[in-house]
């Protein structure tokens, strides 16, 4: 099993990235996805989660309106559309999968995702 998170950087405030998943080694469709980041210092924290064929979504109230999560299961990729950016979504950006959430289920519990990706850093600067 990989995930490996793309497409992080540096971006000025107000500005726009575009995080990719390219996962593998697993059947994609059959696990809704999830993004997570953490901050220096601080706790893991969700993000976005997607449903098994993106029917449903669920969003962090801080990211709201601004980042829009989405997936394609053709490609096993999952997609994380960021925007409106501020200081404080610099971190880094972890892609997981949920084995255990099928259909429209999704969760932003952490412990419930079974696989992790590396991690990719975004840096919003003031």
């Amino acid at each position: 099993v990989q995930l490996q998170a793309s497409g992080g950087g540096l971006v000025q405030a107000g500005g726009s990235l575009r995080l990719s998943c390219a996962a593998s080694g697993f059947i994609f469709d059959k696990y809704a996805m999830g993004w997570f980041r953490q901050a220096p210092g601080k706790e893991r924290e969700f993000v976005a989660a997607i449903s098994w064929r993106g029917g449903n979504t669920q969003y962090a109230g801080s990211v709201k309106g601004r980042f829009t999560v989405s997936r394609d299961n053709a490609k096993h990729a999952l997609y994380l559309q960021m925007s409106s950016l501020k200081s404080e979504d610099t971190a880094a950006y972890y892609c997981a999968a949920d084995r255990f959430r099928p259909g429209y289920q999704v969760t932003s519990q952490d412990y419930e995702y079974d696989y992790w990706g590396q991690g990719t850093q975004v840096t919003v600067s003031s």
